[in-house]
């Protein structure tokens, strides 16, 4: 790219610097593209570059692949029921270490290095998010999955308290219980997501993972759809081109929508700049949601 398209790229973006400067944009990271380290520094240098912009940017992510990896070098089996993990007292305790002191570390650490300020918030008076025991429902009956929670309340004074000041917020997929600060719950990622993203009001929720967005033909990367509506994605899960793991991410999506998040967007965070180019382009680069 010479000069002067690199000129018309910023022109290109200046539309969308001036109708988000000033909102809130939550970012979930999960997936393969918090194991590529090469990937998460791309997407983190994305997020600086919006913050910079006058975006106010919060980081919420998972650690799913790095809690099985360490669950099995424990000895342990993980276990799922409707793609939430069963979580036994040896289970939070792994869950616990690796959310708080790799994957957060490590995303707090980057942010750091690459020259922004990026704040943990997940111990003390730094909890993020408290909330309760799950008992998810079955056709067969409510199942009690151990130490798995719901987010009931989003500390956001405090996050947006950082957010004001340019720091950007990393929060884990850890609810402390609204009843007991000393009990942990593991949250789904996506549903945590969602709840930081409704509380602040926020203009976008970016989903980043290992998948393109919603494919009409999940093996033809070809066939992704850029947008959709409600409508649309209850079609596309009426006729299971929307599945599996899928269905939740697409539901937690149409939640927020509904609850007042401006958009919502999936994208993968293997492609260089997937971010810059699904938020400050025309074209995008994943699937965005809306609910209308």
């Amino acid at each position: 790219m010479n000069a002067s398209d690199k000129a018309e790229a910023l022109i290109e973006a200046l539309a969308y610097f001036q109708a988000f400067r000033g909102k809130t944009v939550v970012v979930k990271l999960g997936g393969s593209a918090m194991d590529d380290e090469q990937a998460l520094v791309k997407t983190l240098q994305g997020l600086l570059f919006m913050e910079t912009a006058g975006m106010k940017a919060v980081v919420v992510h998972g650690g799913g692949k790095a809690i099985d990896k360490a669950m099995q070098q424990s000895g342990l089996v993980p276990k799922k029921i409707a793609g939430r993990r069963v979580t036994d007292d040896q289970t939070l305790r792994i869950v616990k270490d690796t959310l708080i002191n790799d994957s957060n570390a490590t995303i707090v650490a980057h942010l750091r290095k690459l020259g922004g300020r990026a704040v943990p918030m997940h111990s003390g008076s730094m909890h993020a998010l408290f909330g309760s025991k799950l008992l998810l429902p079955t056709d067969a009956g409510p199942v009690d999955l151990g130490h798995v929670g719901t987010v009931d309340l989003v500390q956001a004074s405090l996050i947006n308290d950082f957010i004001e000041g340019g720091v950007i917020p990393v929060i884990p997929s850890l609810a402390v219980d609204v009843d007991n600060h000393d009990q942990w719950l593991n949250v789904n990622a996506d549903t945590a997501a969602c709840s930081v993203a409704v509380a602040l009001k926020a203009e976008k929720l970016v989903f980043i993972s290992d998948i393109p967005g919603i494919l009409r033909d999940r093996n033809d990367p070809l066939t992704l759809i850029s947008s959709l509506n409600e409508a649309g994605c209850k079609e596309l899960i009426a006729s299971k081109v929307i599945d599996s793991g899928m269905i939740p991410k697409v539901e937690a999506c149409l939640d927020s929508l509904r609850k007042g998040v401006g958009k919502t967007h999936m994208i993968d965070g293997r492609k260089n700049h997937s971010l810059l180019l699904e938020i400050f382009t025309n074209e995008g680069t994943g699937t965005e949601i809306t609910i209308n």
